[in-house]
């Protein structure tokens, strides 16, 4: 998993609330195996037009936010279903950190989980941080995991909270597997010993 301490980045402004996951990535999308090729497919229902031109009127369409790798969105993002292919899909098409007043635990877990930073703060917060999206003129952000601090040029700054465990794993870039793997001596020792008590 790629790891997260500071990152600075184009922000891309999502004004909705409820943003479920199949919204995020839709289900006609999920017959892959593979844990890549979800980017392109990323909001795909409102990114596109029936006969599948871009829509004009979606905001990530926008020529502004081309390139954008940190998301602002409102309130409940990721609620739906628990479907991995969501972050996935966010991580493929750009974005390092997400920035709402709140997240679905599952959605925000399947974050941690894949390298991708969600950012929960007030919802005043956010809205200093949507307003100034909005507006235009490339606004960037950094999102400083290891101070836990989003800041802008302008001076403006906000604290986030972030369990310890999931800090600990996302700046070391540390999965299920990686967290396994720290311990493999000991794991083989338990199965050499299993192996001798069985013959």
């Amino acid at each position: 998993m790629e790891s997260f301490t500071t990152h600075t980045g184009l922000v891309g402004a999502l004004d909705r609330v409820d943003v479920d996951t199949d919204q995020i990535i839709p289900k006609q999308f999920l017959k892959r195996i593979e844990r890549t090729g979800y980017g392109q497919f990323l909001f795909n229902d409102w990114r596109t037009l029936p006969d599948g031109a871009p829509n004009p009127d979606f905001a990530l369409n926008h020529p502004e936010y081309s390139g954008a790798s940190v998301l602002v969105a409102g309130r409940n993002f990721g609620c739906g279903s628990s479907r991995e292919h969501a972050p996935w899909a966010l991580s493929e098409y750009g974005f390092r950190a997400i920035i709402a007043p709140s997240f679905a635990d599952i959605f925000r877990t399947n974050c941690f989980q894949n390298g991708l930073l969600p950012v929960q703060l007030t919802a005043d917060q956010v809205g200093h941080v949507m307003a100034t999206a909005l507006s235009g003129g490339g606004y960037m952000v950094t999102v400083d995991l290891e101070e836990q601090r989003v800041s802008d040029d302008s001076g403006w700054h906000a604290e986030f909270a972030v369990d310890s465990f999931r800090r600990h794993c996302l700046l070391n870039g540390l999965d299920d597997i990686a967290l396994t793997l720290q311990v493999s001596d000991r794991i083989q020792a338990f199965e050499d010993r299993r192996g001798q008590a069985g013959g």
